[in-house]
């Protein structure tokens, strides 16, 4: 039985929306997962009255406090230790939860993922990806895309090792082509980063680097799993984001940019810690909830994070 726990709390629609994507998912799941609904209980459990779940797929922990979205994230996680955040993370930590799951405040998320469950062992830093939809409708992966806005070479190496493995093993792409974002697809172009991050990847026997990308290749099948640093990747998300925005005021029709919706996917896993965390959108309504549970049982039926651990003990050895 999988064991996922909910941030009840996290987000501008908590906990309805959170409820409703718990509730979506359990009507469909109830024999293989059970959800651990972390937040203040009468509130939860009014939201719960409206749906008919058997009282054995769900548990719900009761938490007095909420990190607020404005809230600075190593303060708050260390002044409300029962936050639903810190709670759902000392649950993870000692195994009665299996993944973790908030669209909270990010930077608390991030903070309890680096300090309470650590990054993998070989792992300088975590990264965290966006999906980017693509014209022929597969999916690609973008990463970094702002938790490590400033980068070294080997920062970029191992983000592109662990995209991969993300990529082959959760978006099911088999040897998952690596692209380096840069401003030219010749060898030797770009910053001194880009310069020096490429004969990295090159020579990397993990990775299928096919060189590099440019920007106009991130919504095209060219790469499936694109590297860059934080600073780059949250700009082309962002701008990305954007285009979905124009789409939706325009009104205008169209299956592919129907596809840059969030919710279709709902949140993005920390890569690189010992156990999955899932990060939402602070808008996450039910569907988004219920993909991030997807995500994560995803994460765990295929074991990503013993592969991951495998990959990087290889690496150091």
């Amino acid at each position: 039985m999988i064991r996922i726990g909910i941030d009840m709390m996290g987000g501008d629609f908590a906990p309805l929306e959170a409820v409703k994507g718990a509730a979506e998912f359990l009507n469909s799941n109830a024999q293989t997962s059970h959800v651990v609904m972390i937040g203040d209980e009468v509130a939860i459990a009014n939201h719960l009255k409206a749906f008919t779940l058997s009282p054995d797929t769900y548990t719900i922990v009761h938490t007095s406090q909420v990190i607020e979205m404005h809230e600075h994230p190593t303060k708050a996680l260390k002044e409300k230790q029962d936050s639903s955040i810190a709670i759902g993370f000392q649950l993870l930590a000692t195994g009665k939860i299996d993944a973790f799951i908030s669209a909270g405040n990010t930077g608390a998320m991030m903070v309890g993922a680096l300090f309470t469950i650590k990054a993998i062992e070989g792992v300088i830093r975590p990264t965290i990806g966006a999906y980017i939809p693509r014209e022929d409708g597969s999916l690609g992966l973008l990463a970094d895309v702002g938790l490590n806005a400033d980068c070294k070479p080997e920062n970029l190496n191992q983000f592109a090792i662990l995209g991969s493995l993300f990529a082959e093993h959760i978006l099911g792409i088999n040897n998952p082509k690596v692209g380096l974002v840069n401003l030219g697809e010749e060898e030797g172009k770009g910053n001194i980063l880009a310069q020096a991050t490429y004969p990295l990847l090159k020579e990397n026997n993990q990775l299928n680097f096919i060189g590099n990308i440019e920007g106009r290749d991130i919504l095209m099948n060219k790469a499936d799993v694109m590297i860059c640093d934080g600073f780059t990747g949250n700009v082309a998300l962002k701008l990305a984001e954007s285009i979905y925005d124009i789409v939706k005021r325009r009104n205008i029709k169209d299956e592919h940019f129907e596809r840059f919706n969030f919710e279709a996917y709902g949140g993005v896993p920390v890569l690189g810690v010992n156990k999955p965390v899932i990060i939402g959108h602070g808008i996450s309504q039910s569907k988004a909830f219920h993909n991030m549970i997807n995500i994560a049982c995803k994460m765990i039926d295929t074991n990503l994070t013993e592969k991951i651990k495998a990959s990087f003990n290889t690496t150091s050895a």
